[in-house]
């Protein structure tokens, strides 16, 4: 049952999204004693360990520090591209939703969407919408972009055989692959690999510290000794370069150094949450049983809409992200709200509000 008492002192879960996470104690002191230096000039030693790790770990010749995911994937869109050439990506892709026309903004290429079922680009569509440029009518296609796991398809995981075809239909044509891998640890827990089996099947990757993995800020790109040489030229255009950054960076350290081998607790959480709430005549799971730390609901045989729904569990300390009028609704578990009691609480919210 609903319950006004269950917030107090203004504490929440909060399953808007795994970005909300706060620095640990320990977080906090590793960022307190970090040692630092001028990045501009690479004298951050901090930073320097970060893009080390980072490399070796998705197993690319070098990595580079940017302050957000959306900057990484435009950073690599635009070291991979030419203005008015094209990129191939998944209908739903982060990259086309979520960030704002940057790519025709800041590299002037074109998008071609692909649809494909669970975030698996169809590869069909890919291969007719490839073009070589031989055409003076057609954009040339530059560059295949991949996500895994997928955000908008409920943080679903793109098998390493489907990746492989794509990446090796577009070295047939001598196309460049960009993988999204916002959320790249997620899904090696969930296919049991290493980062750098994912990795292997494009020519760059960016991830995320401020997702699953918990650190406050900051995303990663990996590649090639010459396209980092290239992105950090795009870094600096888009003012994405940055001077004592060793603080930020202690902390991906932290998150690289402790979270990996916990994030099985968040995918546990999502499936607990989907089988509890499974049963409502009033819930569809869009997609099916997560099978990483999101779950999108579908709400049915009801006139209220995610908006209110939204609202119902603010007021019982719940924070989930709900627009009026829509009835689709996104829960993501995280660090900040792993204790099973709290996810508990939180599906008996959700089910009072439809109601």
């Amino acid at each position: 049952m609903l319950n006004s008492d269950t917030k107090q002192n203004n504490v929440y879960i909060d399953l808007r999204s795994d970005t909300v996470t706060k620095p640990t104690p320990a977080m906090r002191a590793k960022m307190a004693e970090a040692e630092v230096g001028d990045d501009i000039y690479k004298d951050d030693p901090t930073v320097n360990a970060l893009e080390a790790r980072v490399a070796q770990i998705t197993g690319k010749e070098r990595a580079l520090f940017v302050p957000s995911g959306t900057m990484g994937n435009q950073i690599c869109i635009k070291a991979h591209t030419r203005a008015g050439e094209e990129i191939i990506l998944h209908r739903k892709s982060h990259i086309f939703v979520f960030e704002a026309g940057a790519a025709a903004l800041i590299s002037g290429v074109m998008t071609n969407l692909v649809d494909g079922e669970n975030g698996y680009m169809d590869l069909e569509a890919i291969q007719n919408g490839i073009k070589d440029g031989s055409d003076m009518h057609q954009a040339r296609t530059s560059l295949i972009c991949m996500e895994n796991t997928h955000n908008i398809c409920g943080g679903t995981v793109v098998s390493l055989e489907h990746m492989k075809k794509i990446y090796d239909l577009a070295k047939e044509n001598d196309i460049a692959v960009h993988l999204d891998g916002a959320r790249i640890f997620n899904a090696a827990v969930y296919l049991k690999t290493d980062v750098k089996n994912i990795a292997r099947y494009a020519d760059s990757v960016m991830f995320c510290l401020s997702k699953g993995l918990g650190a406050p800020v900051g995303s990663m790109i990996c590649g090639d000794e010459q396209f980092i040489e290239r992105a950090v030229k795009v870094r600096k255009m888009l003012g994405g370069a940055l001077r004592q950054a060793g603080v930020l960076a202690a902390a991906g350290l932290h998150s690289l150094d402790t979270m990996p081998d916990k994030l099985h607790i968040d995918h546990e959480n999502a499936a607990y949450f989907a089988q509890t709430i499974n049963g409502s005549q009033y819930v569809s799971l869009s997609g099916g049983m997560p099978q990483t730390n999101i779950v999108n609901v579908t709400l049915f045989n009801t006139k209220t809409d995610a908006g209110a729904v939204a609202e119902k569990m603010k007021k019982e300390g719940v924070l989930i992200n709900g627009e009026k009028g829509s009835k689709h609704i996104r829960f993501v578990f995280h660090r900040d709200n792993a204790d099973r009691k709290d996810v508990a609480r939180a599906a008996d919210v959700f089910l009072s509000a439809l109601e």
